[in-house]
């Protein structure tokens, strides 16, 4: 039987823009399927159906149609505070805390004619590769209810799968966006530093956070980066290019060209613990390659460049983006294992010790687009490993947990380090249909060529025609 969700994000638009539907009646749809089918999956901390309806409301009677979101819902991650509405950061520390401000990201889809229906889930301070807290029940993958979603946008991630949203936002510091989309089967996307107005980066320890889409088709999550990229105007933004007047939207409808692109299955984290890529991820790789061939792009292959600088340096600036956390005395003791240590190290370590890492960081910048100056793009596993059961990281020994989650995901900070743009693609469907994806990481300013690759895959492989048991 046909639902609303079964359109995809640009469907579910025209419709409201022909009237054939409201977007109250959209918004019921989702608050209904949210009340029915989250118990268990964890992809929602708060669920603001009340504030949903008013909000729709007004959308339908103030806001012009024009607005690129006009009347679809969406998720506020539980990183972007909105006001009037609890944020937890996944972490007893925020017990009871609700902003009184909205965050730059959530003005700017609110200005986008978004519906938010509420947070969506993500673990403490959204450090961890996974969304498992202390302080909400995890979030789930729809596609195997034992297996985890990645995180730190696990939450965003459960609820595009199951269709619970249309789409959803995320922020990715180190794979938080694509590591979730490669785990359950949607298009994750991280957009070069400085694209963004509401998150540049550019104001972020190392520039290493951005916020990005995550959609079950190219084209939804080229329509929601391009209302990210309207929502604003900020100094050091990168100016997007107008693809023919159609914004990135119009290279991920079209998805035209032919490129050199390159293979890779080396990470910067080799030298530093024992990397395993899995039969399954060099199934989907292998798969991707032959469609790319198919298609007519030139694949070499690349191999990356040792660098021992590139772990304790990218470690460094996780424990010193930790330390800011406002803990201090016995409120440590309400921080889960893995954070106190990240902010205990982080306030151990000297400014020259930052410095140092920094500029280290910085080299591998240069040396990484050096390296890549060569093709359109390199294409690499998104996850070395399938998905991760739920439980599977230690929560006690945060040392091996870092290292557990290094060996899942070796394919996807070093994208946030250098600033280039990365997407990840659901290419391949494993044993019980768990899907494995790939990632392309392009040049500085080269989401038009991700999104045209990832659509002409997407019309090969149909991965948008495959769906989890709730669907």
């Amino acid at each position: 039987m046909f639902e609303l969700h079964h359109l995809s994000a640009q469907e579910q638009w025209d419709w409201l823009q022909r009237g054939e539907i409201t977007p109250t009646e959209l918004a019921w749809h989702y608050l209904e399927r949210i009340d029915r089918l989250d118990d268990g999956l964890g992809a929602f901390v708060t669920v603001t159906s009340d504030a949903a309806l008013e909000r729709a409301a007004h959308v339908e009677a103030s806001v012009p149609k024009s607005a690129p979101l006009w009347g679809l819902p969406f998720g506020d991650k539980d990183l972007n505070p909105r006001a009037g509405v609890p944020t937890k950061y996944g972490s007893a520390l925020m017990a009871g805390f609700v902003p009184e401000v909205s965050d730059e990201l959530t003005l700017a889809l609110d200005a986008a004619g978004g519906v938010s229906l509420g947070k969506t889930n993500a673990p403490e301070f959204g450090l961890p590769s996974y969304t498992e807290s202390r302080v909400a029940p995890p979030a789930r993958n729809p596609w195997d209810m034992s297996l985890g979603a990645g995180g730190s946008s696990g939450g965003a991630a459960v609820a595009v799968a199951a269709g619970l949203l249309p789409f959803a936002p995320g922020t990715d510091g180190g794979g938080s966006v694509r590591i979730p989309a490669a785990a359950t089967g949607l298009v994750g996307l991280k957009p070069s530093r400085g694209l963004v107005p509401s998150g540049t980066g550019i104001d972020k320890l190392a520039g290493l956070v951005v916020p990005g889409p995550l959609a079950r088709t190219v084209a939804d999550a080229a329509m929601l980066l391009d209302a990210m990229i309207a929502g604003g105007d900020y100094p050091f933004t990168l100016r997007a290019p107008r693809w023919d007047g159609g914004g990135l939207l119009n290279a991920a409808v079209r998805g035209e060209g032919r490129f050199q692109l390159a293979v890779m299955t080396t990470s910067p984290w080799d030298d530093a613990y024992d990397i395993t890529v899995s039969a399954e991820a060099s199934a989907a790789l292998a798969l991707a390659v032959r469609e790319l061939v198919s298609i007519g792009h030139g694949i070499d292959e690349l191999a990356l460049e040792p660098d021992p600088t590139y772990s304790p340096a990218f470690r460094t600036v996780w424990q010193v983006g930790a330390s800011g956390i406002p803990a201090e005395g016995a409120e440590l003791e309400l921080l889960e294992p893995l954070t106190r240590w990240l902010v205990e190290r982080g306030r151990e370590l000297s400014a020259r010790q930052l410095a140092e890492s920094l500029a280290q960081l910085a080299a591998y910048e240069r040396s990484i687009i050096r390296q890549f100056a060569g093709v359109d793009a390199v294409l690499t596993p998104a996850l070395a490993l399938t998905p991760r059961p739920v439980g599977w990281y230690d929560s006690e020994d945060p040392e091996r947990n870092f290292a557990q989650q290094v060996q899942y995901t070796p394919f996807t900070s070093f994208a946030n380090v250098t600033g280039l743009p990365a997407i990840t693609l659901p290419v391949y469907e494993a044993a019980g249909g768990i899907p494995m994806g790939v990632q392309l990481i392009g040049r500085p300013g080269g989401e038009h060529v991700l999104l045209s690759i990832g659509a002409q895959l997407e019309r090969r492989l149909g991965w948008h025609r495959r769906h989890p048991p709730q669907w």
